[in-house]
């Protein structure tokens, strides 16, 4: 057998939510609601539907490889240069490309704790090491914390913002005086794959520093808010010079056509965007009131899924809510083994989420 790289034997692939169909199989249960993945309830906007339809009839066809049209589209609307704008197969490709282009084996990489998992996978691929700052004790990023941690071996830092799992933010006075403190000779990342959900409320409006800051990534996705996770498309707003870079390193057809053209339809459609995002607000709300009707601790939301402390392990949970055919995800795989991750759905999802977990508690506690 042909050995792996010794740094592969480290790594723990990335578990992604159990798909549905699976559990269908697994279980032979016919009504089944995912609420784990972080996925748009409504779906996708009509527009992105058809014409994905309509490219269809060109499949054998290659994509645009430097995605012009979408570029156009994009960066009119954030009003950025088109040169400043590079586009992955979803942002975790984008953070592939970011790590490939930066990292050098012995660098290392500091990362909030618990945060997006795929952070630390891309860092030590690339042989980098990892410094995991612990969370405050409301689940915000210690960002003194991180300040204290940059030595010479600090390449980047990661920020997800808001935080996956916590949903909490850094906000824009917290941000500014961060990158400030941050040495230009390290990049800052900001994730900001909810932003339509988080703006407002503080919130950063992270483009204004990219004409004050050179050592800035910011990282954006149409998964979200405009439900094109299945597509698989994602992109990095920074100055041209970086962008140039990582372009040297990005595969030259990595999103495919029906990709970019359904993202340039979603941005048009922006009643979509306002209506999910009015979806989440009110869940979000439901599940607030109803958690607190459970006397369940729970961590305030700025994105599309809540927290909720249960008390019980969460491995066991999960397992249960699956077997009244919910899936969330378990708090296990972030270190929080008592906490489950929800995603805010429709009404309907919401509830029947609620109802399902509330007699697993009362299952548990007997």
């Amino acid at each position: 057998m042909v050995k792996q790289r010794n740094t592969v034997n480290d790594l723990k692939p990335y578990i992604p939510g159990k798909p549905i169909e699976e559990v269908r199989r697994e279980l032979g249960i016919d009504r089944i609601v995912k609420l784990a993945s972080n996925e748009n309830p409504l779906g996708s906007s009509p527009a992105a539907s058809r014409v994905v339809e309509e490219w269809s009839k060109n499949m054998a066809i290659y994509p645009d490889g430097n995605s012009t049209d979408l570029k156009e589209a994009l960066s009119e609307k954030l009003g950025v240069d088109p040169s400043q704008l590079l586009f992955g197969a979803g942002v975790d490709q984008v953070l592939e490309i970011i790590a490939q282009t930066y990292i050098n084996p012995g660098d290392n990489a500091i990362i909030g704790y618990p945060s997006f998992p795929r952070y630390e996978t891309v860092v030590k691929v690339m042989e980098g090491e990892l410094i995991e700052v612990p969370l405050t004790h409301d689940y915000r990023m210690d960002l003194e914390g991180f300040l204290q941690n940059i030595n010479d071996k600090t390449k980047i830092i990661w920020l997800c913002n808001p935080n996956n799992p916590t949903g909490t933010i850094i906000t824009e006075e917290e941000q500014r005086n961060f990158i400030q403190e941050v040495p230009k000779d390290i990049l800052a990342v900001l994730d900001e794959a909810y932003y339509e959900y988080a703006i407002g409320n503080h919130y950063p409006d992270s483009i204004k520093l990219l004409d004050e800051f050179d050592n800035l990534i910011i990282l954006r996705t149409f998964s979200k808010v405009y439900g094109l996770a299945g597509l698989r498309i994602g992109y990095a707003i920074a100055n041209k010079d970086i962008i140039a870079y990582l372009n040297r390193v990005r595969g030259p057809f990595n999103t495919s056509a029906a990709a970019q053209l359904a993202a340039i339809a979603a941005l048009e459609d922006q009643k979509f965007v306002k209506d999910s995002v009015s979806v989440n607000n009110k869940g979000k709300e439901y599940l607030y009131s109803a958690f607190e009707e459970m006397d369940l601790d729970y961590i305030p939301t700025h994105a599309n899924f809540l927290m909720v402390k249960i008390g019980i392990p969460s491995d066991q949970v999960f397992k249960a809510l699956l077997e009244k055919g919910v899936i969330i995800r378990s708090g296990d795989i972030f270190g929080m083994d008592d906490w489950i991750r929800v995603t805010i759905g429709t009404i309907d999802e919401n509830e029947i989420f609620v109802q399902a977990l509330k007699e697993v508690i009362k299952s548990y506690k007997g």
